[in-house]
């Protein structure tokens, strides 16, 4: 095990200089701050794919820092998580409205990280704000997609036994006794193992020789439709599948000691138990390794840290950088950063994958690394963080309207070297954008894309293209505007393409009626 944790003492005067060097070019000024279906897909087939360029173009310097440091007892019943710290930006930067009845899972996990199994204990309090009377009530559990993988051990309902549930492929149904009304809540605990399988060399969740991944690892209540059903769509080879409400989550966990664990949230002390809080999030992720080397940082109170593995020093304090001016840029244009902290982790798998408050980077990346900002690394690094906005902060449907987050996300990779590469910003069409000659209607779904490359031509790159024109547009202060307005109305929320475009209306007078119909099928 190595930890080389490190928080950054000189963080103001790097930003300084990060934001000075943006200043001396003509760059613009930053300013103030369905229903079911049974799956048939390989569930390990990569549910993120960022389309990436080879490595081995010409690379340019970035400025070179040094780290520096920076400044448990279960119960089985529920408790609810308390309010937000005052000093959490989930909470005093964005806001949050209704996050009283946001739905809280705490769960009470124990890794055996050298077995490979995972027991837990959870318990989901679950806020009925649909409207309507519920008799029944389903769960997303992913895990139950991998053979002899997830074992429920009991389900009950305020705590009485639950009978009458069907566990099917992802989806858990469970029949309730009485109708939950609107405005009530119930209480649901479930015991569960995880015999966490091996990783395939293109999946995420899982174990391989160094390292466990654990991603869309508990059962999560899905959203409803505005027609009463439950929204669990099919999954697909590229593209994720599943939509979010967004919820508070608790996880305590015990592990092996010499395991470093990178989380979507900061760890504190909980008995035996540590223990992560995550407000306003969608999904909680962790990666456990006895081989993890840790870097860390701070852009304002939220710390950054780089989880990579030894021979990737270089690549890591790197992406540690770039992450650090991301979030300070993100969170200039769009929002304050919607968590308290942001893990970026080296895993072997062959793009790049967000979560909320963690992103993970294929190995491949980090080792072609080679200095500068011009490659692979930093690219797809900065894609994945814009994620934390444009996935986390604003939700959506990523199966039937993936360009509101994917087309926005790249986008986004504009906007980091825009401000921080001014002369960097051609290069970055040739090499993320053009060399794939992007066509295809940006509305696309997961489902009639066709290939990969045809997908993510037209959702991704295409929609960069899309959003590009739409700015020049409306001109760069109305598009600014938009951005900020955007993040704010749907924080926490969904999206619809038809909320976007309404949105961009309220901050522009221009015609974009032929926008629409060059680049979308539909008409918003």
């Amino acid at each position: 095990m190595k930890n080389h944790s490190r928080l950054f003492c000189v963080t103001q005067f790097i930003l300084l200089l990060t934001l000075l060097s943006a200043c001396a070019s003509p760059a613009p000024a930053v300013p103030d701050f369905p229903q079911f279906i049974l799956v048939t897909q390989d569930p390990n087939a990569s549910p993120t794919s960022t389309p990436f360029q080879p490595s081995g173009l010409i690379v340019t310097d970035v400025p070179s820092f040094t780290p520096v440091p920076p400044t448990q007892v279960p119960t089985q019943t529920f408790t609810p998580l308390p309010a937000s710290p005052t000093t959490d930006p989930a909470t005093t930067a964005v806001s949050t409205p209704g996050n009283s009845s946001r739905t809280n899972y705490i769960l009470y996990a124990t890794l055996d990280f050298t077995a490979h199994t995972l027991s837990v204990d959870e318990t989901i309090r679950y806020y009925n704000n649909t409207g309507a009377a519920l008799s029944d009530i389903f769960l997303s559990v992913q895990p139950n997609l991998y053979g002899n993988v997830f074992i429920l051990n009991s389900i009950s309902q305020d705590g009485a036994a639950l009978t009458t549930f069907a566990l099917n492929g992802q989806r858990l149904g469970l029949n309730l006794p009485q109708q939950l009304q609107p405005g009530s809540a119930t209480t649901l605990t479930l015991s569960f193992n995880l015999n966490i399988p091996a990783k395939s060399s293109t999946g995420i969740f899982g174990y391989d020789f160094n390292q466990v991944n654990l991603v869309e690892w508990y059962p999560m209540v899905v959203p409803r439709d505005a027609n009463g059903g439950w929204i669990l769509h099919d999954p697909i080879s590229y593209g994720e599948h599943l939509v979010y409400d967004s919820s508070d989550i608790e996880v305590n966990l015990k592990t092996d000691s010499d395991v470093i664990v990178a989380a979507s949230a900061p760890s504190e002390p909980n008995g035996e138990w540590t223990r992560y809080r995550l407000y306003g999030a969608r999904t909680f992720a962790m990666s456990a390794s006895n081989e993890f080397i840790m870097t860390d940082t701070a852009v304002g109170d939220v710390v950054i840290r780089s989880y990579y593995f030894d021979g990737y020093q270089a690549a890591g304090d790197a992406m540690l950088f770039a992450a650090m001016q991301a979030v300070s840029i993100y969170s200039a244009k769009f929002a304050p950063y919607p968590y308290q902290t942001l893990s970026v982790v080296q895993t072997d798998i062959h793009d790049g994958q967000e979560y909320d408050g963690l992103v993970m980077l294929a190995t491949d990346f980090y080792g072609e690394y080679s200095g500068g900002a011009r490659n692979n690394l930093t690219t797809i690094g900065v894609h994945e963080i814009a994620h934390q906005w444009w996935f986390g902060l604003v939700g959506n449907d990523q199966a039937l309207e993936p360009w509101l987050d994917e087309a926005m996300s790249v986008y986004s990779e504009h906007i980091f070297y825009e401000f921080n590469y001014p002369g960097q910003v051609n290069w970055w069409w040739q090499f993320r954008v053009d060399y794939f000659k992007p066509g295809g209607y940006v509305d696309t779904s997961i489902y009639n894309g066709g290939t990969f490359r045809t997908y993510t031509n037209a959702v991704y790159l295409n929609g960069a293209h899309f959003i590009d024109d739409l700015r020049g547009r409306m001109g760069d202060d109305a598009f600014f505007a938009f951005l900020k307005d955007y993040a704010s109305r749907y924080s926490r929320g969904q999206v619809t393409s038809a909320g976007f475009f309404a949105t961009v209306r309220e901050h522009t007078n221009a015609d974009i009626s032929d926008l629409i119909a060059e680049y979308f099928s539909g008409s918003y």
